[in-house]
């Protein structure tokens, strides 16, 4: 077997985590698609019950993390985004395997995501099991006021 494994480090995140959470978002996210939350809006979702934030590291650095809710039997992929540095070597799937685990641990049986139709994120999301079970005409707003579809997938952990 020919060139290098990278192995993807993960732990739990806190609000001491908010300002790597908000540069990964600066790296991850184009502007131009307005997807990327302000510290504020990751603050307010991370003092609410039912929230966590896993941080994934490389090399001992930190390049990527995912953001969820769970309420009852259910849960949400908030965030996740992965610095373009380090894409394509497993981070995304590791948070996203994750969350998945850690939603299975809470009792949840359906974990929800919602993109932007057109991101490449996509074939992540149908690789781990999840299906697109509906869509938001316009939904998101980038910078220049133009509109976007919002494709909504669910996959079932039980």
């Amino acid at each position: 077997m020919s060139g290098t494994v990278n192995l993807t480090e993960l732990r739990e995140g806190g609000p001491q985590d908010l300002a790597d959470v908000s540069r990964i978002m600066a790296d991850a996210f184009d502007p131009r698609f307005g997807e990327a939350w302000t510290s504020a809006q990751c603050m307010g979702m991370l003092s609410l019950p039912g929230v966590w934030l896993v941080i994934a590291s490389l090399e001992s650095n930190d390049v990527g993390f995912a953001l969820a809710r769970s309420t009852g039997e259910e849960a949400e992929l908030l965030l996740l985004a992965t610095r373009p540095a380090a894409r394509r070597r497993g981070v995304a799937g590791a948070l996203l395997r994750a969350i998945v685990a850690e939603a299975q641990a809470r009792g949840v049986s359906q974990l929800h995501l919602e993109v932007r139709s057109g991101n490449d994120a996509v074939w992540l999301y149908r690789r781990e099991g999840f299906e697109k079970v509906g869509e938001r005409k316009n939904y998101y707003r980038g910078k220049m006021g133009q509109a976007f579809d919002a494709h909504t997938y669910a996959r079932e952990l039980r």
